[in-house]
């Protein structure tokens, strides 16, 4: 089968024939409908030597949609043909977090070697995709698996988030996105649908507004050494009850500390290399701001999310690629090019 590999330390993905796996005990043999690219992937790529975690070659992609056809001995609780996607963060499926659905803080998945696909295991860039364990796959039923794919991670990360600080974002309330592109965009449609905060978009140039705008952020300001001043303008003396950085490189974290309000929550998502410790502490931070930065999500928020995108909720902005022209995918995620997630239909 044809599969999308990282193989070389600092050199683009490849596309590769390699042998279509089967399933082990208790695991689920996927047949690929739509794979999601992600900063993720790209972090992980750009990585030197002695800090890339995983081995080579490594099938991309932890964005996994497909269909069920054929079931490991003792897998349970899936039919083969059942359309689905994938939850990505793997646990052990015993401890504590994981019992709470929490499998993305399961203590023990580390020290197991136990990788999420895509980011250690075998990922969905590929015709065909084997699953640990039933228990982490999502049924979608006649929902398109290239719209719905995201809410996997450009989805689930920014929900997750949001969920936390829901009793924080009344009316009257502001919550800030810095930075509107896969993650981001998502964040702004999930605001508007779950909260009565007014939502402001923060990004680097004025095509990138127009698209929060067009997703629905109600204000949208251009991300520049200004725009600490132009959000406080918008917020006033209160400052913004939630912020959430989907960049994460210093330049935002220092927005995001300045505009944050008394007892707000202030998200740092994005895997930039910033760091927010200088700007915490007495006289240093807003009164009572807390200052976070999560992973991914749970198994039951994707559930919720799924429920979600099939009362319409979503309009999620995706650029489809080839398997075959999936390698430009990545070079335009590396280059700021995309609008919206990238999706690669097998």
């Amino acid at each position: 089968m044809k599969a999308i590999q990282y193989t070389t330390i600092g050199a683009e993905p490849e596309l590769r024939e390699i042998e279509k796996p089967s399933p082990g005990p208790g695991q689920v043999l996927l047949k690929i409908t739509a794979a999601g690219v992600c900063h993720s992937d790209d972090f992980i790529m750009g990585l030197p030597a002695e800090q890339y975690p995983y081995g080579l070659p490594l099938t991309l992609g932890h964005e996994g949609a497909g269909t069920v056809v054929e079931l490991g001995d003792g897998a349970v609780g899936i039919d083969v043909g059942t359309n689905v996607v994938v939850y990505g963060p793997w646990g052990c499926g015993n401890c504590w977090q994981c019992a709470q659905g929490m499998e993305n803080y399961c203590p023990r998945a580390a020290e197991l070697g136990i990788r999420p696909p895509g980011l250690g295991a075998p990922g969905a860039l590929a015709e065909y995709m084997v699953v640990d364990s039933p228990r982490h796959l999502v049924p979608i039923g006649d929902l398109d698996p290239v719209a719905t794919v995201p809410l996997t991670d450009a989805g689930l990360t920014p929900y997750h988030a949001i969920k936390r600080s829901l009793g924080k974002l009344r009316g009257g309330s502001t919550a800030v996105v810095i930075g509107s592109g896969g993650l981001g965009h998502v964040a702004i449609e999930l605001l508007r649908h779950l909260s009565p905060a007014r939502v402001v978009a923060l990004d680097v140039n004025e095509e990138k507004l127009e698209f929060a705008r067009s997703v629905g952020a109600h204000e949208a300001v251009l991300s520049d050494p200004s725009a600490v001043e132009k959000v406080r303008a918008i917020t006033g003396p209160a400052g913004a009850e939630l912020v959430l950085d989907f960049v994460g490189y210093q330049a935002t974290i220092d927005i995001a500390m300045g505009v944050a309000g008394t007892a707000s929550d202030v998200t740092i998502v994005g895997l930039g290399d910033g760091r927010a410790h200088a700007k915490v502490g007495f006289g240093q931070s807003p009164y009572e701001a807390s200052v976070t930065s999560p992973y991914w999500g749970s198994r039951s928020e994707l559930i919720e999310l799924i429920d979600l995108a099939h009362q319409g909720v979503f309009d999620i902005a995706v650029e489809k690629f080839s398997l075959e022209n999936g390698v430009e995918a990545y070079r335009r995620l590396s280059a700021g090019t995309l609008r919206g997630r990238a999706v690669v239909v097998p």
